[in-house]
């Protein structure tokens, strides 16, 4: 099982309450879909709720709304040796669902549960299978087992095939209110820069936590400041590419997708408020007044077809070359 450790049956974070009672609702109203879908943003929480809905399902004395924690189906749950639950997921982080694993999945689901209540398939995160594993799983969702429900997590349901989320109920996650989020950030310990870290996270608190656990906002204005110095040409594009070869290429995308939707904001005038980077408000409207904007929505367009591009095999130091000469290239000419 990944990185969430379950301990209790009700660990839900604050801002999933509504989320949970919709998913107990389908249980009390015998409407438990044989497939779920739950798809929000990295940093809401899908998998806690999905393993607190896992045990609930195969709890086999349930409370009004949690499981009881002291069954068998709950001790062995907790332990993580229930045999009715079974978590498909990469054999390596980042890796595609290979067609081997959904096959060995269709084979498990060939027998018959083992405990009265549900079996309960986790898929995390689903987007991860490849055309050839969808396709085999495809077999599970048209001729679904008897009482199996497959929970699906996700944080980009657009990359599933339409064979698939035709044929599964949907949860989305939101964001919760900002007031919430920052009463559980400051739970946390975080005091500073709450609405910041929250904007940079689309809203996700564990997203921000983490953010402010490992220091980001400092990379982040270092990534900055370096992007700038490209325009400035105290900076090589090349050789700034091969150092942020080292960083995480999603997050680093993220970034520039957001200081360019900033910067084109301000070229129409946006006020401070509406830019999701609000700390670099100055800076962005200085850049605003630099660049072409003809050449700044080449990048823009750039950008968005990389964050396809840098999930294959195609060589990541020279696309971000080619992004770094891109950007140099959109300072305002005539």
């Amino acid at each position: 099982m990944s990185s969430v450790i379950k301990q209790t049956s009700f660990n839900i974070y604050p801002w999933q309450a509504k989320d949970w009672q919709h998913l107990t609702a389908y249980v009390k109203q015998e409407r438990t879909p044989q497939a779920l879908i739950i798809n929000g943003v990295q940093g809401l929480g899908k998998e806690l709720l999905a393993l607190n809905y896992a045990q609930y399902l195969l709890c086999l004395n349930r409370q009004d709304n949690t499981a009881c924690d002291q069954c068998d189906a709950c001790k062995l749950f907790q332990a993580h040796t229930h045999p009715d639950f079974i978590v498909l997921e990469p054999e390596e982080a980042g890796k595609a669902i290979g067609v081997g694993l959904v096959r060995q999945l269709l084979t498990k689901l060939t027998l018959t549960p083992q405990y009265s209540a549900y079996r309960v398939v986790l898929i995390n995160p689903a987007d991860a299978m490849n055309i050839n594993s969808a396709n085999a799983f495809l077999k599970c969702l048209e001729e679904p087992p008897e009482r199996t429900v497959m929970l699906l997590l996700t944080e980009q349901m657009q990359q599933l095939p339409a064979t698939i989320m035709s044929r599964c109920q949907k949860l989305m996650l939101h964001s919760p209110d900002a007031n919430i989020a920052k009463q559980w950030l400051q739970e946390q310990g975080v005091t500073n820069d709450q609405q910041l870290l929250l904007n940079l996270t689309q809203g996700a608190p564990l997203q921000a936590l983490a953010y402010a656990q490992n220091d980001v906002l400092k990379l982040r204005k270092q990534c900055f400041e370096e992007w700038q110095n490209i325009l400035s040409r105290h900076a090589c594009p090349v050789s700034l590419a091969e150092q942020w070869l080292k960083l995480s290429a999603a997050q680093l995308l993220v970034w520039l997708i957001s200081w360019t939707e900033d910067i084109i904001k301000c070229q129409f005038s946006a006020e401070t408020g509406f830019l999701s980077n609000e700390d670099f408000a100055k800076h962005l409207h200085v850049l605003a007044k630099q660049l072409n904007l003809k050449q700044l929505f080449e990048f823009y367009r750039l950008l968005l077809q990389n964050q396809y591009r840098f999930q294959t095999p195609l060589n990541k130091q020279l696309l971000l070359e080619e992004l770094l000469i891109t950007w140099a290239k959109s300072t305002v000419s005539t």
